[in-house]
């Protein structure tokens, strides 16, 4: 659930865990279990024939344009690769484009890597480049990564093998975006294809793997691709089998058993038993990623920002850290994860630091509904049983709203449908709070800031201010990460000031992988960079 971008931008944790590395505890004030990060697993020393994955549900296509949640960037992950790429330490890096510039500040130019081949054997060239990219452009596709592509004036041709992207204004955070789903690149002959990205269609794309057959309701096969381009990435698995289990005890179970041999973004709940488990080991690798609740309806009640910090002030996050996060979680001051600074990390210790402290204060809380006049009004929160946290955060909230004065009304969404609500205004009507575990797949905290900006397509509060507006457009300016980083600081602390997002706690990423295999990088990365292709026989 993304519910760049859903549960988006798709990843550190909290100041004391931004570093990496090393055991953080977290004592009475830190409401959060000692953990470990683990920047990465061990280098695979043999060829496994065949692992099988588990998915904590079936993704609704894999066409990369609709790909914006945990389930498709997973599995696509190893099929699809994008111009760029970001890496598990969360670097960017070339990737089907062999070089990146910038001869002025309105224009990307992209040199497309020769000798790279589909999964059908064509070779790649800059038409199925211009052909990838200018689907995120066409309304009637519907792209869910429209917003990397506001700045975006024309995509063309400029030479054999070079693509270049002119822009209505500068945009540095745009290159940075074509290592996520925005850049992904498919074989134009393929898009045309009626059905892309569906079980009967498929994809065709230049990953390490291919898609071998989707069965509906069952799984997601993947095999190796013999004629993959880059030998660093050559897979030691031949196939890939994703399965899909919604239950969240059956999952954790499976791993216990060994039924599948790894899985990421597991459920908290199992984490006491997935800890000591004697099939594998339990990872907790670096994130991007913020749990956060959002006013989905800023002409309701929560439209005054008096009865949206109050709301906050009232939560007991460690409570629900306790509850939603099996103590694995730090609290946010802030909606954007610290984790997503990678261009500035430790400036951003600083700037996070000058936040004010989060303080639960159900009487000043009280107070300040009785001052905006919105004692006995309605607020409606979505629940669903996709995951454990989402009902567990939707209860502590009803509880915090009616302990202030506010009615708070839990309005249950179907797990096949909770992620609609981040991609389709009208599944929101009626709905004035949504829980979202929200990643960003860059390492720069633009791409979280910047959506709050006026219109963007996951602004989903309808929140605007000019003031906040001008920085996004100051920061996409500046090329040196520093500035930018520094310009970015102002705009978290007016979405602090303004409680745009209603900040929870943040989260490691979560690993479970067979003590047979090793290998698969422990970070966020995972749903941009083909983890599969590292994995491998642990002896």
């Amino acid at each position: 659930m993304r519910t760049s971008r859903l549960v988006a931008a798709t990843a550190l944790l909290a100041l004391a865990v931004s570093a990496c590395g090393g055991a953080t505890s977290a004592g009475k004030d830190g409401g959060s279990a000692a953990f470990e990060i683990t920047k990465d697993t061990p280098a695979a020393k043999g060829a496994v024939d065949s692992v099988t994955w588990s998915l904590y549900a079936e993704p609704q296509s894999l066409d990369y344009v609709y790909a914006f949640d945990y389930h498709p960037n997973t599995v696509l992950a190893n099929i699809c690769e994008q111009l760029m790429r970001i890496t598990p330490d969360l670097k960017v890096e070339p990737g089907l484009a062999s070089a990146a510039t910038s001869p002025d500040p309105k224009r990307w130019v992209y040199t497309i890597r020769s000798g790279v081949k589909f999964h059908d054997g064509s070779t790649l060239t800059a038409d199925d480049v211009v052909a990838s990219m200018r689907r995120h452009l066409d309304p009637k596709v519907g792209s869910y990564w429209v917003s990397a592509y506001t700045n975006v004036d024309k995509i063309e041709k400029t030479g054999p093998m070079e693509v270049t992207v002119h822009l209505k204004q500068p945009d540095q955070l745009f290159n940075e975006e074509m290592g996520t789903s925005a850049g992904t690149i498919e074989s134009a002959a393929s898009l045309a294809k009626e059905g892309y990205g569906t079980p009967d269609v498929g994809v065709n794309c230049t990953g390490p793997f291919s898609l071998d057959s989707w069965q509906k309701g069952q799984s997601i096969n993947l095999k190796k691709f013999d004629d993959y381009w880059d030998p660093s990435l050559v897979p030691k698995v031949n196939t890939i089998k994703n399965v899909f289990i919604p239950d969240p005890a059956a999952r954790v179970n499976a791993l216990l058993s060994g039924e599948v041999d790894g899985g990421y973004l597991l459920p908290p709940p199992g984490f006491p038993k997935l800890r000591t488990a004697d099939s594998g080991t339990l990872y907790f690798g670096p994130n991007t990623t913020a749990v956060n609740l959002i006013p989905t309806d800023l002409k309701g009640t929560l439209g005054d920002v008096k009865v949206r910090k109050a709301l906050s002030m009232a939560l007991d996050r460690d409570g629900i850290i306790k509850a939603a996060a099996g103590g694995v979680a730090t609290p946010a001051k802030a909606p954007g994860a610290t984790g997503a600074w990678g261009i500035a990390p430790e400036a951003a210790k600083e700037y996070y630091a000058k936040l004010p402290p989060l303080t639960r204060d159900v009487a000043g809380a009280k107070k300040l509904i009785e001052e905006a006049g919105a004692s006995g009004k309605k607020i409606v929160i979505a629940t669903s049983t996709l995951s454990p946290e989402i009902s567990v955060i939707a209860n502590a909230v009803q509880s915090a709203g009616q302990a202030i004065g506010l009615k708070v009304e839990l309005k249950a969404v179907a797990p096949d449908a909770y992620t609609a609500l981040f991609s389709d205004p009208k599944a929101r009507e009626g709905i004035d709070l949504v829980m979202t575990i929200w990643y960003d797949s860059t390492p720069d905290p633009l791409e979280f800031y910047g959506i709050l900006e006026t219109g963007n397509f996951a602004n989903y509060g309808g929140y605007s201010n000019p003031e906040y507006d001008a920085l996004v457009d100051e920061a996409n300016t500046q090329a040196d990460p520093a500035a930018r980083a520094a310009t970015i600081a102002k705009l978290q602390e007016i979405a602090v000031r303004d409680v745009v997002w209603i900040p929870l706690y943040e989260v490691p990423h979560s690993m479970f992988l067979n003590k047979r295999l090793t290998g698969a990088p422990t970070s966020i990365s995972q749903l941009v960079f083909p983890w599969a292709a590292r994995l491998g026989s642990a002896s």
